[in-house]
């Protein structure tokens, strides 16, 4: 596995734009590539500021395209996929989240930085029925929020950065989608309440 990512990141150096968006649809899809994504992004960005728009558009749009193949492959029989990798009450809280939150649950685990699970969310998106527009709105939301964030903190400290406050930044990230997630619920229910 080693030299396949030594591979894949060679060509993604070599290709530019084009090498980012296929490093962030494998890695959004079948072929786990845990944070490569975000070190070619700053790598990238930090060689060539100007192209920071690109790198970080191509990167959105790899990692949208990953996860909607993902989402298809949910669709059609994803539930019993993973129903046969993962047991437990794991996937019935994940499922029950998905169905009663939608894409607000698949919107925070693509703003944490890996090991966060994320791919199992994909695939039960498209089990629960979570439309493939909606899906790819909340991908591209918060893949957007971490890859501008990575882009816009780029330079010398930009590795070190990363290194030393991705989780932080990830989870400051995280917790103000839930919080307007929260907020959003409780007005929903005082809707709800108020039109009965």
């Amino acid at each position: 596995m080693g030299r396949l990512v030594d591979r894949v990141r060679a060509l993604a150096l070599a290709w530019g734009a084009p090498g980012l968006f296929l490093v962030a649809f494998l890695d959004s899809s079948f072929l786990p590539l845990p944070g490569i994504t975000d070190i070619l992004l700053i790598v990238m960005v930090t060689r060539h500021r100007e192209a920071m728009l690109l790198y970080v558009g191509t990167t959105i749009l790899g990692s949208v395209a990953g996860c909607l193949m993902m989402h298809a492959i949910g669709k059609k029989g994803g539930e019993a996929l993973v129903r046969k990798r993962f047991a437990g009450a794991r996937i019935e809280k994940t499922m029950a989240s998905l169905q009663r939150h939608g894409v607000m649950a698949v919107l925070i685990p693509c703003l944490l930085p890996p090991p966060a699970p994320f791919k199992v969310f994909l695939l039960l998106a498209g089990a629960v029925g979570i439309s493939a527009a909606r899906f790819a709105a909340a991908i591209a939301l918060g893949r957007g929020v971490r890859y501008f964030a990575l882009g816009l903190r780029y330079g010398e400290q930009a590795g070190a950065y990363v290194a030393e406050h991705g989780m932080a930044v990830s989870l400051l990230l995280a917790g103000i989608v839930s919080a307007g997630f929260a907020a959003y619920l409780v007005l929903s229910k005082a809707k709800a309440v108020k039109s009965r």
